[in-house]
């Protein structure tokens, strides 16, 4: 028995270090942060926590803190799929998934850490523990950066450990993204994994013809081209383009995932876990994406998801995002020769900077 005793929650409003842009989301100057510290009755602490962008954390806080805090408080922490289930059907009603699944998430997260730390074993060991050794790619958040700064960002990128890259494409005209592939392409050189993310800006017959004029650039995925709920849309890219396509950040539930991987509609399942309800459902799409032979690959918070790949065999990219909570982690992540290793202290092993993250409280 795991009783919780103590649950905090909080809410940040955090600056990003460079201003990023996207094709449907403009301008990004800061990301919400929205976290979650239990306490069992013998004193083992866990931490979760996930994220938004620009907008929508205080919902998130919101539920947490009137729907699911109440909940939890005096259940056994050790019993995460029966906790997962009772938030489930608690805000079902409201939202099958976007903030619930959010809110549900951050606890989930939490559940995990304090199995983990009341175990003294790491996540991925905890989930399955495949192999420690993780390959990862660095996320560009890039979409309006001129040419030269988007090379000088490759650069970084190959500078931080990054063997593979993925840019921003969807400007308003297809011939300005083929140039910027090209000049890519030609920067990095052959054989380098080159990842290009449209963020669901095309039509079906948009991404197509992208897909085709992109493939003479060795493309490693094409990502998101377009809204992620034409799943036959997406089939067609898949069969008629001439790219693999990832898709599933905009995903927020198990049934979604299983509508995409059964229709053949992604080559790329890409769940995440901040978004999704945690854990506990990211493992269940990663073991739907292995029984249709499908590997499995992430996005964002790549200080979670690097155990959660750990612990899969199936496991593609970990996708590295600049958000930079890394400034408030005590054990930020390191690549090298384009892989990082999973931890091995206990839990998630994310030791966050309250006190610096409090001059960050978004107190609306």
């Amino acid at each position: 028995m795991s009783k919780i005793t103590a649950i905090q929650t909080d809410h940040y409003r955090i600056p990003l270090p460079v201003v990023l842009t996207d094709s449907t989301h403009g301008e990004m100057s800061h990301f919400e942060l929205v976290t979650v510290r239990l306490r069992d009755e013998h004193g083992v602490e866990g931490m979760g926590y996930t994220y938004t962008v620009d907008a929508g954390g205080g919902a998130i806080h919101a539920v947490i803190e009137r729907e699911l805090k109440p909940l939890l408080l005096g259940q056994d922490a050790s019993r995460i799929e029966q906790l997962w289930e009772e938030m489930w059907w608690k805000v079902h009603f409201v939202g099958r998934s976007g903030i619930v699944a959010f809110a549900i998430a951050a606890v989930d997260v939490a559940l995990w850490d304090l199995k983990g730390n009341l175990f003294r074993e790491p996540l991925w060991k905890l989930l399955g523990g495949h192999s420690p050794v993780v390959k990862g790619y660095a996320g560009g958040i890039d979409l309006m950066f001129p040419l030269e700064q988007l090379l000088e960002q490759a650069q970084s990128f190959q500078e931080k450990g990054f063997r593979a890259i993925k840019m921003k494409v969807g400007r308003d005209q297809l011939s300005e993204d083929v140039a910027r592939v090209s000049a890519m392409r030609d920067f990095l050189g052959p054989d380098f994994p080159l990842m290009v993310d449209a963020n669901m800006r095309w039509s079906v017959a948009e991404s197509i013809r992208a897909s085709r004029a992109l493939a003479d650039y060795d493309v490693y995925w094409l990502e998101e081209p377009t809204i992620p709920d034409d799943i036959e849309g997406y089939r067609r890219i898949a069969t008629e383009g001439l790219l693999p396509v990832a898709n599933g950040e905009n995903l927020h539930s198990l049934y979604e995932f299983q509508k995409i991987i059964a229709g053949s509609a992604v080559s790329f399942p890409e769940p995440d876990l901040a978004t999704l309800g945690g854990i506990t459902v990211w493992m269940k799409v990663a073991h739907l994406a292995e029984a249709f032979n499908l590997p499995v690959t992430t996005h964002g918070v790549h200080d979670l998801h690097v155990h959660l790949l750990a612990a899969v065999p199936n496991a593609s990219y970990l996708e590295a995002h600049g958000f930079g909570l890394e400034r408030f982690m005590e054990h930020p992540m390191i690549f090298k020769d384009g892989v990082t290793l999973a931890p091995d202290r206990p839990g998630h092993g994310i030791s966050l900077d309250w006190d610096q993250l409090a001059a960050s409280r978004n107190e609306n």
